[in-house]
C-alpha cells in the first residue's frame, strides 16, 4: 500500500491501477472487468459470475461498483413473450480516459489551492513571528 504521493510517483504502476487510484475498486472489480474487455459479446452477471468463480451476488456487487464508476454500460435485452434481462460491456477506453482525465485535473486544482493556503498560512505565521522578534 502506498502511504504518500512521493511513494506513488516512485512505484511502478500499470494502468489498471488507474482502476484502483482513481475509483478505489477492488482486485474483484478489476478482474469482472478484465474479463468484460477480453469478451467477445456482452456479458450477463452470470456469465461473469462464472468467469471469475464467484457468487452471482458477489459479482453482482463488482459489476454495480464497475457501473457506477462508468467503466460498464449496461443494456436491456427483451425477450419476444415479455420479461428481459441485462448485459454489461466495457464503456468506450477514450470515454473512461477523458473522465479519468477530468477528476486529475479537478484533484490537481484542488491540490493547487492548498498548496496556496499553506503557503499563505505559515507565510503570515512566519512573518508575524519574525516581526514580534524585531
Amino acid at each position: 500500500m502506498v502511504d504518500s504521493l512521493v511513494e506513488m510517483l516512485q512505484s511502478d504502476m500499470e494502468c489498471e491501477g488507474l482502476l484502483a487510484c482513481f475509483h478505489g475498486l477492488k482486485p474483484l472489480d478489476r478482474q469482472c472487468f478484465r474479463e468484460f474487455v477480453e469478451a467477445d459479446e456482452p456479458l450477463t452477471v452470470d456469465e461473469i459470475a462464472a468467469a471469475v468463480d464467484r457468487e452471482r451476488s458477489t459479482a453482482y456487487r463488482s459489476v454495480q461498483r464497475l457501473l457506477q464508476t462508468g467503466f460498464l454500460e449496461k443494456e436491456q435485452i427483451n425477450y419476444d413473450q415479455g420479461g428481459y434481462y441485462h448485459v454489461y460491456m466495457p464503456t468506450d477506453p477514450s470515454v473512461v480516459a477523458d473522465e479519468m482525465q477530468r477528476l486529475l485535473n479537478d484533484w490537481y486544482a484542488q491540490m493547487g489551492q492548498l498548496i496556496q493556503e499553506f503557503e499563505d498560512k505559515y507565510s503570515d505565521a512566519a512573518t508575524a513571528t519574525a516581526e514580534a522578534e524585531s
